[in-house]
Protein backbone atom coordinates (compact mmCIF):
# COMPACT_ATOMS: atom_id res chain seq x y z
CA UNK A 1 0.00 0.00 0.00
CA UNK A 2 1.40 3.38 -0.81
CA UNK A 3 1.23 6.17 1.44
CA UNK A 4 1.43 9.61 1.34
CA UNK A 5 3.48 11.96 4.21
CA UNK A 6 1.02 14.77 3.63
CA UNK A 7 -2.32 12.37 2.98
CA UNK A 8 -4.16 13.18 5.69
CA UNK A 9 -3.87 16.98 5.56
CA UNK A 10 -4.86 17.01 2.21
CA UNK A 11 -7.80 15.32 2.66
CA UNK A 12 -9.58 17.18 5.37
CA UNK A 13 -8.61 20.42 2.92
CA UNK A 14 -9.71 19.08 -0.16
CA UNK A 15 -12.69 18.14 1.14
CA UNK A 16 -13.63 20.94 3.14
CA UNK A 17 -12.83 23.02 -0.26
CA UNK A 18 -15.26 20.36 -2.01
CA UNK A 19 -17.66 20.82 0.89
CA UNK A 20 -17.92 24.63 0.32
CA UNK A 21 -17.95 24.46 -3.49
CA UNK A 22 -21.43 22.67 -3.40
CA UNK A 23 -22.78 24.45 -0.95
CA UNK A 24 -21.93 27.93 -3.01
CA UNK A 25 -23.11 26.45 -6.27
CA UNK A 26 -26.07 24.52 -5.58
CA UNK A 27 -27.36 26.23 -2.44
CA UNK A 28 -28.04 22.90 -1.35
CA UNK A 29 -26.09 20.35 -0.81
CA UNK A 30 -28.04 17.04 -1.65
CA UNK A 31 -28.28 18.48 -4.97
CA UNK A 32 -24.52 18.59 -5.37
CA UNK A 33 -24.48 15.29 -3.74
CA UNK A 34 -26.97 13.84 -6.43
CA UNK A 35 -24.96 15.58 -8.94
CA UNK A 36 -21.68 13.72 -7.88
CA UNK A 37 -23.20 10.36 -7.58
CA UNK A 38 -23.68 10.18 -11.19
CA UNK A 39 -19.91 10.25 -11.95
CA UNK A 40 -19.53 6.52 -10.77
CA UNK A 41 -21.69 5.15 -12.95
CA UNK A 42 -19.97 7.10 -15.67
CA UNK A 43 -16.34 5.73 -14.24
CA UNK A 44 -17.98 1.98 -14.73
CA UNK A 45 -18.64 2.41 -18.40
CA UNK A 46 -14.89 4.32 -18.72
CA UNK A 47 -13.12 1.53 -17.17
CA UNK A 48 -14.79 -1.03 -19.71
CA UNK A 49 -13.75 1.27 -22.45
CA UNK A 50 -10.62 1.24 -21.01
CA UNK A 51 -10.57 -2.88 -21.76
CA UNK A 52 -12.55 -2.96 -24.68
CA UNK A 53 -9.78 -0.12 -25.92
CA UNK A 54 -7.12 -2.69 -25.09
CA UNK A 55 -6.79 -2.79 -21.32
CA UNK A 56 -3.80 -0.04 -21.23
CA UNK A 57 -4.39 3.34 -19.54
CA UNK A 58 -3.13 5.97 -21.85
CA UNK A 59 -2.99 9.59 -21.33
CA UNK A 60 -5.90 9.36 -24.44
CA UNK A 61 -7.62 7.26 -21.89
CA UNK A 62 -6.87 10.26 -19.06
CA UNK A 63 -8.31 12.92 -21.32
CA UNK A 64 -11.43 10.48 -21.94
CA UNK A 65 -12.21 9.96 -18.72
CA UNK A 66 -12.03 13.77 -18.11
CA UNK A 67 -14.46 14.48 -20.92
CA UNK A 68 -16.59 12.03 -19.86
CA UNK A 69 -17.14 13.67 -16.48
CA UNK A 70 -17.74 16.65 -17.61
CA UNK A 71 -20.38 15.79 -19.94
CA UNK A 72 -22.10 13.45 -16.77
CA UNK A 73 -21.94 16.28 -14.70
CA UNK A 74 -23.64 18.62 -16.86
CA UNK A 75 -26.57 15.78 -17.20
CA UNK A 76 -26.76 15.69 -13.49
CA UNK A 77 -27.17 19.71 -13.36
CA UNK A 78 -29.76 19.39 -16.34
CA UNK A 79 -31.52 16.71 -14.43
CA UNK A 80 -31.39 17.93 -10.40
CA UNK A 81 -32.06 21.51 -11.22
CA UNK A 82 -35.69 21.66 -12.92
CA UNK A 83 -36.54 19.67 -10.12
CA UNK A 84 -35.85 22.02 -7.67
CA UNK A 85 -37.05 24.88 -9.74
CA UNK A 86 -40.45 22.91 -9.48
CA UNK A 87 -40.12 22.71 -5.83
CA UNK A 88 -39.13 26.77 -4.85
CA UNK A 89 -40.63 28.72 -7.73
CA UNK A 90 -43.82 26.03 -8.70
CA UNK A 91 -44.74 25.36 -5.95
CA UNK A 92 -44.78 21.15 -6.41
CA UNK A 93 -44.66 20.43 -2.64
CA UNK A 94 -44.35 16.89 -3.48
CA UNK A 95 -40.55 15.43 -3.75
CA UNK A 96 -41.88 12.88 -5.94
CA UNK A 97 -44.30 14.78 -8.01
CA UNK A 98 -41.57 17.23 -8.54
CA UNK A 99 -39.29 14.11 -9.85
CA UNK A 100 -41.56 12.33 -12.21
CA UNK A 101 -42.28 16.00 -13.73
CA UNK A 102 -38.64 17.40 -13.90
CA UNK A 103 -37.24 14.06 -15.13
CA UNK A 104 -39.94 13.93 -18.07
CA UNK A 105 -39.04 17.52 -18.50
CA UNK A 106 -35.23 16.73 -19.51
CA UNK A 107 -35.00 13.18 -20.44
CA UNK A 108 -34.94 13.94 -24.21
CA UNK A 109 -32.80 16.78 -24.05
CA UNK A 110 -30.30 14.43 -21.87
CA UNK A 111 -30.65 11.41 -24.24
CA UNK A 112 -30.09 13.75 -27.10
CA UNK A 113 -27.02 15.21 -26.13
CA UNK A 114 -25.49 11.96 -25.14
CA UNK A 115 -26.70 10.36 -28.54
CA UNK A 116 -25.20 12.70 -30.28
CA UNK A 117 -22.00 13.02 -28.47
CA UNK A 118 -21.95 9.09 -29.17
CA UNK A 119 -22.82 8.92 -32.34
CA UNK A 120 -19.92 10.81 -33.51
CA UNK A 121 -17.56 9.12 -31.69
CA UNK A 122 -18.57 6.26 -33.17
CA UNK A 123 -16.19 6.56 -36.63
CA UNK A 124 -13.33 7.41 -33.86
CA UNK A 125 -14.01 4.35 -32.16
CA UNK A 126 -14.21 1.85 -35.23
CA UNK A 127 -11.03 3.25 -36.43
CA UNK A 128 -8.97 1.51 -33.47
CA UNK A 129 -5.56 0.08 -34.88
CA UNK A 130 -5.30 2.14 -37.70
CA UNK A 131 -1.94 4.35 -37.95
CA UNK A 132 -2.95 7.76 -36.17
CA UNK A 133 -5.97 6.77 -34.08
CA UNK A 134 -3.39 5.62 -31.31
CA UNK A 135 -4.45 8.19 -29.12
CA UNK A 136 -7.94 9.09 -30.65
CA UNK A 137 -9.53 5.65 -30.48
CA UNK A 138 -8.92 4.88 -26.56
CA UNK A 139 -10.78 8.21 -25.59
CA UNK A 140 -13.49 7.59 -27.86
CA UNK A 141 -13.99 4.59 -26.27
CA UNK A 142 -13.71 5.50 -22.62
CA UNK A 143 -16.44 8.41 -23.78
CA UNK A 144 -18.89 6.28 -25.33
CA UNK A 145 -18.81 4.07 -22.72
CA UNK A 146 -19.14 6.05 -19.89
CA UNK A 147 -21.88 7.83 -21.79
CA UNK A 148 -23.80 4.79 -22.31
CA UNK A 149 -23.37 3.60 -18.46
CA UNK A 150 -23.86 7.27 -17.06
CA UNK A 151 -27.36 7.60 -19.30
CA UNK A 152 -28.73 4.43 -18.64
CA UNK A 153 -27.51 3.79 -14.91
CA UNK A 154 -29.22 7.50 -14.27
Amino acid sequence: MIRFGAEPALTRRLKSWYQRWLLRAFRYRPDGLLIMLNLPFALIGGVIGVDVAGGILSVASIVGFITLFGIATRNGIMLVSPIRHLQTNEGIADFRTAVVHGATERVVPILMTALAAGLALVPIALSAGRPGSEIQAPMAMVIMFGLLSSTALT
